[in-house]
């Protein structure tokens, strides 16, 4: 029999909740391109209710312990002392979430000598050590697709609450005022503008495809280049590298994986090719940024605005500088976890789990290490060497 240790985020603050704001969510069967939604044998949860928390479990107790699975569930996952790691060495499955990473570290790998399979509730897998992974033939999965329209819905909503100004504006009516010029003086319209995205995977797409009707310019750069039919529809156009991309941008979204060549990217440097009074937005991963570059820019005026979800550490410290500097728009990491990206995800999970208790196949979308190399999304979305897990 298995034990399944899952890391998951704190309940909410006034406890577990009772009752929701809607009673239902929409039905979807499919993502853009035609790949299914999850498809388990069954799920033993209510779709719309919380369940990326430590009481909502996703969904999976039932399951796992009705065919005699151990399921360890627990939110305290740093330190020497943590939970996660007193539990680690004897535990067979790991799953943890982007939003609250149990970062599999080679330290932490080489301790859990019984690790077959370490599954990412949701997309992207930067939190586990890939080459660790490969090299102790653990099988690494995560829910692709699960929460990509999530994370491009929370980007677009960023965009123009920066460049419209609104959390000032937003701030003023909370405190009483009527500052009808202080709320301006830093808005502007989106139309016209020239937006570049770092990738254009299945978010940075999903992100164009909803600027689009805003009338705006669509540029984008990836090692991988899109058809030229989507290009034409979307009138998107192709830069060779970041460098070549930026300076004709106005706005700048970071969708790409986190890995060494993409780590450290934003830095002084390349921000200082960048328009004046460009606004980055990156939901991405926080390290993909430097942290204080990002901090100098706002200061100096270079960037006119910074918002994402993504921090390093997470959860980030409470004097992290990016939760005071200026002109910023940051959120926890919630991009993907709305209750209805809750539900995919934590449906994905157990079909993962399914098919790995039953001996059959994971579905290669979801596959990201196996057998000893990179497989399926992985295969795609890394290179060999190319891992995270650092903290």
């Amino acid at each position: 029999m298995a034990k399944v240790l899952c890391v998951l985020f704190d309940d909410p603050k006034d406890g577990f909740p009772t009752s929701y704001a809607r009673d239902d969510l929409p039905r979807i069967d499919s993502y853009p391109g035609g790949q299914t939604t999850p498809t388990p044998q069954g799920i033993d949860f209510t779709p719309g209710q919380l369940l990326g928390s430590v009481s909502g479990e996703l969904g999976l107790r039932s399951f796992l312990e009705s065919r005699g699975h151990t399921l360890v569930v627990t939110s305290d996952k740093d330190g020497a002392d943590s939970v996660f790691d007193r539990e680690l060495p004897d535990a067979d499955i790991v799953i943890s979430q982007p939003f609250w990473p149990a970062y599999l570290t080679p330290e932490r790998i080489a301790v859990a000598k019984r690790l077959k399979l370490a599954v990412t509730a949701g997309i992207g897998s930067d939190h586990v050590d890939l080459d660790a992974a490969i090299a102790h033939g653990i099988t690494v999965a995560e829910v692709t697709y699960s929460n990509s329209i999530s994370v491009a819905e929370h980007v677009v909503m960023m965009i123009l609450s920066q460049v419209r100004n609104y959390l000032p504006a937003h701030r003023t009516v909370l405190e009483g005022g009527w500052d009808v010029a202080d709320c301006v003086a830093r808005a502007y319209d989106l139309e016209g503008m020239h937006v570049g995205s770092v990738a254009a995977g299945r978010i940075g797409l999903a992100v164009a495809r909803r600027l689009a009707p805003f009338g705006v310019t669509l540029h984008y750069t990836d090692r991988h280049r899109l058809p030229a039919d989507v290009e034409a529809e979307l009138g998107l156009v192709f830069h060779p590298t970041v460098e070549d991309m930026l300076p004709h941008c106005d706005v700048v979204t970071v969708n790409v994986p986190l890995h060494p060549e993409t780590e450290g990217l934003f830095d002084d440097e390349l921000i200082a090719g960048m328009k004046r009074g460009t606004y980055l937005i990156n939901t991405a991963r926080a390290r993909i940024c430097d942290e204080g570059a990002v901090q100098r820019a706002l200061e100096s005026g270079r960037l006119a605005g910074y918002a994402g979800d993504v921090w390093y550490p997470q959860p980030a410290p409470a004097d992290h500088p990016w939760r005071t500097m200026p002109h910023h728009g940051m959120t926890p990491h919630i991009s993907g976890a709305t209750l209805s990206a809750q539900a995919r995800y934590a449906a994905g999970t157990r079909e993962i789990l399914e098919s790995w208790l039953d001996g059959t196949p994971i579905r290669d979308e979801y596959l990201i290490v196996r057998g000893g190399a990179l497989a399926g999304t992985g295969a795609h979305s890394y290179s060999a060497g190319a891992t995270a897990a650092k903290r």
